[in-house]
């Protein structure tokens, strides 16, 4: 029996692109289906998060005339993660894989073959990996660099130069689907199922049309979801912090009596102004980052719904 693939694609104002991203996934499944590959109920599944424009309108009418074209429709957008994962857990229940996917072309859609292919030999999990960044601009490439090397050092478990292109087997979902926080960041959940993994290199182009979803502030913001959601390094380093400084602080203070048992006069307004400003600076940093993990706490006891699906497309 062949397999079952559906592609899952989370869909935010990407009207301009999605005539074309339809054209190519289609004209891939038309070929995995014709050599055997996979079966001919495999699907192409948009995730509509609360777009805008006309995306959801215009996967409504593939859906009408394209046999493979099914879809989803939030009722609110919700992010991308989210978007993401009702993608997957509706998949699941149609599909042996699903493969993840954005879609503005970036992610080779050659590199499907390889995923399945993979699979076949045994990988529950096949991660998309980027061969190079020669292709992103000079900021881009060591914001990047700088990201994966600070959750690394957060203890955050990533796949290196990784984003969301990947397959994974019913199997590998069922099982996500027991992780149950509200706030996601499947790149360092995935990684957590320990399933059989697989790599596959590709090329990374440039966007077809349209904008970056993914600004810069909302990269800082990922960034610190990433890190709050999946590690509590940064507490640890705070209070590694503050004991480090309990012991410079006793230092300072035998420092200090001795040089009043000695009759010196003990210098330091301007030192103590610096000190004093930065102190004050780092404990309310420290303040704000465990504010973060509160805040996080305070959202998974709401035990709130990820996503709510309003509308359903599925043939």
């Amino acid at each position: 029996m062949s397999l079952v693939l559906y592609i899952v694609v989370p869909c935010y104002n990407e009207e301009e692109v999605l005539a074309e991203t339809t054209k190519r996934l289609t004209a891939k499944l038309d070929s995995l289906c014709q050599s055997g590959v996979i079966a001919d109920t495999s699907r192409i599944m948009y995730v509509n998060d609360g777009s805008k424009d006309r995306t959801w309108e215009m996967i409504e009418e593939y859906f009408e005339s394209n046999k493979y074209v099914t879809g989803i429709s939030l009722s609110r957008n919700r992010g991308h993660q989210n978007a993401l994962l009702a993608g997957l857990m509706t998949a699941k229940e149609y599909a042996d894989v699903v493969i993840s996917m954005d879609a503005d072309l970036q992610d080779d859609i050659d590199a499907i073959d390889k995923f399945v292919e993979e699979y076949n030999n045994g990988a529950e999990i096949v991660y998309g990996v980027r061969s190079s960044r020669k292709k992103d601009s000079f900021f881009k490439r060591h914001t990047a660099l700088a990201f994966y090397r600070l959750m690394a050092r957060m203890g955050v478990d990533l796949v290196y130069n990784h984003a969301d292109y990947r397959l994974m087997s019913k199997r590998a979902i069922e099982e996500l689907s027991g992780f149950r926080e509200v706030n996601l960041f499947l790149r360092g959940l995935i990684p957590m199922l320990g399933f059989k993994t697989a790599t596959v290199e590709y090329e990374r182009d440039k966007r077809f049309a349209g904008e970056s979803k993914y600004p810069l502030k909302k990269m800082i913001y990922f960034a610190i979801d990433g890190i709050t959601s999946c590690s509590i390094r940064p507490i640890r380093l705070i209070t590694l912090f503050g004991f480090i400084i309990f012991l410079i602080s006793i230092v300072m203070l035998i420092y200090i009596i001795r040089g009043h048992l000695l009759g010196g006069t003990i210098q330091g307004w301007t030192t103590q102004v610096v000190l004093t400003c930065f102190f004050g600076g780092f404990q309310i940093m420290s303040i704000g980052v465990v504010g973060e993990y509160v805040g996080k706490i305070y959202l998974e006891t709401k035990d709130r719904p990820r996503f709510i699906i309003s509308e359903t497309k599925v043939k």
